[in-house]
């Protein structure tokens, strides 16, 4: 294992470690001062973006269904001209209702509407998601920055498996495969085994 997958697995187990000792976890951080959660809307409102680094992110939930572990994810973007330039999602962290993570997973383009990038430039942005912000949460912020160096690696792999997706898929006539609505997820990787949680 590399020295900085292996510092950012600790400071994953870190971050939670110290918000447990508060009774807290990245996703009640993250819902620190919502009274009623709903499906589809972004929390916290308006997104986090730090000006530094131009990552953003968002997360959110969808109707519960049953037997879902998952309770919502984390969708991870950077805009690399700013904040009015284009956005690119480069993925999405899949979490259960302790915020426990379970997933990383690649989304088809109408899914986000971000602005189009192949796996090579998109990949290229993977190192410059580095969320220092005090709000929601720095400790989200911190753990959310961690898993990118943590799982580098995977992430590059699910978004060269994204566009193998779409390349190998078959809309139906007149539309491209990035806005066709039967496909959602296209590439995702189970990481419970790698972080220990």
């Amino acid at each position: 294992m590399s020295t900085a997958r292996e510092h950012a697995l600790n400071e994953i187990a870190f971050c939670e470690t110290i918000l447990a000792k508060g009774g807290l976890n990245v996703l009640s951080d993250t819902f620190r001062g919502v009274a009623d959660i709903e499906a589809w809307e972004h929390y916290p409102p308006g997104d986090v973006f730090d000006p530094a680094s131009n990552a953003q992110w968002f997360y959110h939930c969808h109707p519960a269904s049953e037997g879902s572990a998952e309770h919502g994810h984390f969708h991870c973007f950077l805009r690399p001209d700013g904040p009015d330039g284009a956005i690119h999602h480069l993925v999405a962290i899949g979490v259960d209702a302790h915020g426990r993570l379970l997933r990383l997973f690649t989304v088809n383009q109408w899914v986000v509407g971000d602005d189009w990038a192949d796996a090579d430039k998109t990949i290229g942005l993977i190192n410059r998601f580095d969320m220092q912000m005090p709000s929601p949460s720095y400790l989200v912020n911190r753990w959310l920055t961690a898993i990118f160096v943590a799982y580098e690696s995977e992430i590059a792999a699910l978004i060269r498996a994204r566009d193998a997706a779409l390349a190998a898929h078959i809309p139906p006539a007149g539309i491209l495969a990035r806005e066709d609505r039967g496909l959602e997820i296209t590439s995702e990787f189970a990481i419970t085994l790698l972080s220990g949680s």
